[in-house]
């Protein structure tokens, strides 16, 4: 199992983008590393930008999971809205959940956690888990 957890006081999405690409290049998981930078770009920008601009970074990677999440200072739930073109969002989070295997958000410790997780399988491939048909 690999990790690393970075404390965003004064540092910006790009700087998790970063870091996170750092990571994934250490570790080398059998996942698009496009979608996870994009995930975690869209997450750190909705914890600046709704949630007061603190936030915690947490990477983990294990045998048959790679996981990312971040924590921010408020208890608020992200939510699935319209796409506004005028400039007020929207698009962020319902990319995320599409992104990404698996996402949950939980209560954490003065605010919430956002969880996104992709499963790993073979050397090179991820496995999306799909819908039942």
């Amino acid at each position: 199992m690999a990790g690393r957890r970075i404390d965003g006081t004064g540092l910006t999405a790009g700087d998790a983008r970063d870091e996170t690409a750092a990571f994934l290049r250490r570790v080398r998981p059998a996942v698009d590393a496009e979608a996870v930078l994009l995930v975690v770009s869209e997450l750190v920008t909705n914890a600046v930008r709704h949630a007061g601009g603190a936030w915690c970074l947490e990477l983990r990677s294990t045998p048959g999971l790679l996981r990312v999440e971040v924590f921010d200072g408020t208890a608020r739930v992200p939510e699935q809205r319209v796409p506004d073109l005028n400039g007020t969002g929207g698009f962020g989070w319902p990319r995320v959940n599409r992104l990404a295997d698996r996402v949950e958000v939980r209560p954490a410790a003065g605010g919430k956690a956002v969880t996104a997780a992709w499963h790993l399988t073979g050397p090179n491939r991820m496995v999306k888990e799909e819908a039942a048909a």
